[in-house]
């Protein structure tokens, strides 16, 4: 085993050096008598636009089934029996978010082993039994155990959609193609709660709000089969040859040699800034750790003992109207802190009060 590992890193190094000179060669021999280099353009979009939607699939999972179970808790207590027991309700909402530290936990060690592609594949098993489950569910324990099947899948989800539309996309839209995982968590949650609306007037109608969730993860399933994988992934892998088809089938064959450079320079650079766990923690990056951590904990804590507090007395209309205004407020004062009216010196205050009133 460490023998085969050892060729393929041999493998990866040798290739690095041979795409970076042959890319080279190939700019050299294509500048014209005066000097000016030929440009090829930028690849077409299309290319790769359709792998983006089948990626984002996994996004827009998540959000269908954060919004699920909003229209059609009333309906599955009534069912199943639990009606009035707060904490079972609690658990029937929440439990999935257990599934989803799972999922995210092993994610990384996931993608690393098998790749993108089956990744996803694995990404979408959970949500199509735990769906499957949760609608035929006849007790509370059986809803429990399907929303833990779907929640490993919603961990998993997200950060291969984000990762996987990073590596396959052109430079150019790459920016906008980040943004359709963002979208399709949108849409999944908007139609989570139109297909939830008929569940308090009709009987059952909650057992088709999650069958129908087993639709989109059975096609992400399916469309993944005839997806490229991330040719970063076979790189690293020592599969170059592999790597150079999935560019091709991204990019198109003209800009296969140049894209194989790029990333043979941007992972030969990446491995001189390799950083260890123990430096995040103990090295001179722990400060940046500690703060950032600090800072998310802050936002979630504090948004969440605040609820806990006021929302029974005040309602929760009035909780997300002082939200939002709070939100509004917090990037007029970033949007001011980066604008010429400040002045340098206090620039940086508005900065941190509107990150902190941001992140309350």
């Amino acid at each position: 085993m460490r023998g085969r590992h050892a060729d393929a890193y041999s493998m990866y190094k040798r290739g690095t050096r041979d795409y970076i000179n042959a890319y080279d060669k190939e700019q050299g021999s294509v500048r014209s008598l005066n000097g000016v280099s030929k440009e090829i353009g930028n690849p077409s979009w299309k290319r790769s636009f359709l792998y983006i939607l089948v990626a984002s699939l996994a996004s827009f999972l998540y959000g269908y089934h954060l919004g699920v179970i909003n229209e059609t808790l009333e309906s599955i207590s009534n069912d199943l029996h639990f009606n009035g027991n707060t904490m079972a309700e609690g658990l029937v909402v929440s439990i999935c978010l257990g599934g989803g530290f799972l999922g995210s936990t092993f994610s990384g060690l996931i993608v690393d082993r098998v790749g993108f592609r089956r990744a996803f594949q694995l990404c979408a098993l959970p949500m199509i039994i735990g769906s499957s489950m949760s609608a035929t569910a006849k007790n509370l324990s059986g809803m429990l155990l399907g929303r833990l099947f779907v929640g490993t899948g919603m961990g998993l989800g997200p950060t291969l959609a984000t990762l996987y539309v990073t590596e396959v996309s052109p430079a150019y839209v790459r920016g906008t193609y980040g943004s359709f995982t963002q979208i399709a968590t949108s849409l999944g949650l908007m139609s989570s709660l139109l297909i939830g609306f008929p569940a308090k007037e009709t009987e059952g109608w909650w057992r088709i709000c999650f069958w129908v969730s087993a639709v989109p993860a059975a096609l992400l399933a399916l469309f993944m089969e005839f997806s490229p994988e991330s040719p970063h992934w076979l790189f690293k892998e020592g599969r170059a040859a592999d790597a150079e088809a999935a560019f091709e089938k991204l990019l198109g064959g003209p800009y296969v040699k140049g894209a194989m450079a790029e990333l043979s320079k941007s992972e030969r650079g990446g491995e001189a800034e390799t950083v260890k766990l123990s430096e995040l923690l103990f090295g001179h990056h722990r400060k940046v750790v500690f703060i950032g951590s600090t800072l998310f904990a802050l936002q979630q804590l504090s948004g969440s003992f605040a609820a806990l507090l006021l929302m029974d007395k005040l309602g929760r209309k009035v909780l997300l109207i002082g939200s939002f205004s709070g939100m509004v407020v917090a990037m007029g004062l970033q949007a001011a802190s980066a604008s010429s009216l400040v002045s340098s010196s206090n620039e940086v205050y508005l900065s941190v009060g509107g990150m902190l009133l941001l992140n309350a």
